[in-house]
């Protein structure tokens, strides 16, 4: 490649990554040359600049038509603007969060965890512009291996060293099955852009080519079900969730879990749904597959809601919440309805505001009490009534109850389930009856912040961060209950939301 063609790009395009990559090494260096004995804070407020000035400048991108660079490796598509901003929002709100995170132990590494956490975000953000699957391959492991070190960023904590250590092992796992799926589908077509692989299976009629395709489907399925903590492969997500400290907890329930849905509708819909299936009336090998995807999320969402019933621990907990959230967006994905990416995407927005506001909540009353015990939300209301009644708003908002982001969501879900030809009733049922069970643990936390005795009556204060945070997230939460037709009109706004397809 000559350097004539290298600045012909549209590197533009590509200017959030840049930025993201910029300051990631810039904290990296600084780090390295800063006295040992010295607050790495002001590396925090550096890092959320990067990222408000990532933001900007994607606003700005925003207008530009799908633009693909590096033969068509890298796609500035609607697809990749609009979770781009929720994978950006999400870690501007989860670095602010890490502000004031200070374990018993103390935390000797924080120059560390900021440029880490920046790293797996710039892999994050390389999956959602992919066209290749190399470079998907690329950012999903950029992502990963920085999860794990920060999962085990707590050096002197057992737990976090184990949750360390079964993240290491069950995403190897994932990640090798994941990628023996993928060489089938390069052994197909010969090829690894994801445009040429369409084109190519579209025309595929040997039946025996298609089983092996239906193979690397199931391999690819498995393996990142995996990444998405989905039943029954959800195994390391309660322990990783336990031990990892509580800003990296938060990054994996909303931006590493979307960024889990990004591949998936990345890969299954760019390569799968052009395939053909074999069978009486031949369909997309997509469509022949929707019954292995249902499974996937009835099993999440009864999983999930129903093990979380009998958590003490409040990370715990919400870890298994997370997991039966995951099953909810996977009805969505499994409907293959014409509205799925749009309510998707509108879900992951609202999760984000209702879970990260939560996991705000959670980590300034665990790091007062020293305990991450439920019991420690009891008489929160007479000790911080503001905070009780935020923390209300996000639990409201979570189990789905009107007038909140997280019903919009559900709904929006659960119709869409019914928008197809034949309806997933079944599905949707199960969604339902699930919902209900999970109202027993969020109103059981509930009853402890409003309606139980505190074993301590002292009131204490909110430090800034999690103070913007929760302000942040609350008025998202709300906002887009009563309102979101105004979320919906940011979204029209990319005119054909699913061009990655084209």
């Amino acid at each position: 490649m000559t350097w004539e063609t290298l600045l012909h790009y549209k590197w533009g395009v590509m200017a959030p990554e840049f930025i993201i990559l910029g300051v990631a090494t810039a904290l990296s260096l600084i780090d390295l040359f800063m006295p040992n004995r010295q607050s790495r804070r002001p590396l925090g407020w550096f890092a959320v600049a990067g990222v408000i000035v990532a933001i900007v400048s994607l606003v700005g991108l925003l207008s530009v038509d799908t633009t693909s660079i590096l033969h068509d490796t890298f796609r500035l598509d609607a697809f990749g603007k609009a979770f781009k901003l929720l994978l950006l929002g999400g870690a501007a709100l989860v670095l602010l969060l890490s502000l004031d995170y200070c374990p018993k132990e103390g935390m000797k590494y924080e120059g560390e965890f900021y440029y880490l956490f920046l790293t797996a975000l710039l892999g994050a953000m390389v999956m959602t512009s992919s066209g290749d699957l190399i470079t998907l391959f690329v950012g999903l492991e950029l992502l990963s291996i920085s999860s794990y070190i920060l999962a085990g960023l707590r050096k002197t904590n057992s737990l976090s060293n184990e949750s360390a250590m079964k993240y290491v092992i069950s995403g190897g796992i994932s990640t090798a099955i994941t990628l023996f799926g993928m060489s089938y589908v390069f052994g197909l077509t010969g090829s690894t852009n994801l445009k040429k692989i369409a084109m190519q299976l579209s025309t595929l009629q040997d039946s025996g080519h298609q089983y092996v395709l239906a193979l690397a489907f199931l391999l690819m399925l498995v393996g990142l079900s995996f990444k998405l903590a989905s039943a029954p492969f959800h195994m390391w997500a309660p322990d990783v969730y336990q031990g990892a400290p509580t800003p990296v907890t938060a990054f994996l329930s909303v931006v590493s879990k979307t960024a889990g849905f990004v591949i998936v509708l990345r890969l299954f819909i760019s390569i799968f749904a052009a395939a053909l299936s074999q069978g009486d009336e031949p369909s997309s090998m997509l469509l022949s597959m929707q019954d292995y995807i249902a499974f996937l999320a009835g099993a999440t969402m009864v999983i999930g809601n129903t093990v979380a019933l009998k958590q003490r621990n409040v990370k715990r907990l919400f870890a298994y919440s997370s997991i039966a959230h995951a099953g909810y967006l996977l009805v969505g994905f499994a409907s293959l309805s014409f509205v799925m990416v749009d309510s998707m995407w509108f879900y992951l927005a609202a999760y984000l505001f209702m879970n990260l506001g939560a996991f705000a909540i959670l980590q300034t009353v665990t790091d007062q009490s020293g305990s991450e015990d439920i019991s420690q939300f009891a008489g929160l209301y007479r000790r911080n009534p503001l905070l009780a009644i935020m923390m209300g708003v996000f639990l409201l908002s979570l189990a789905g109850i009107p007038g909140t982001a997280g019903f919009i969501g559900k709904a929006h879900i659960f119709l869409g389930a019914f928008a197809t030809e034949p309806a997933h009733y079944v599905l949707a049922a199960v969604m339902i009856a699930t919902t209900v069970v999970s109202y027993v643990y969020y109103f059981g936390l509930f009853t402890q912040i409003f309606f139980r005795p505190a074993a301590h009556h002292e009131s204490f204060s909110v430090p800034i961060g999690a103070t913007i945070v929760i302000a942040v997230c609350a008025f998202g939460t709300l906002l887009f209950g009563m309102m979101p037709g105004w979320l919906y009109a940011f979204l029209d706004k990319f005119h054909h939301f699913s061009d990655f397809l084209r």
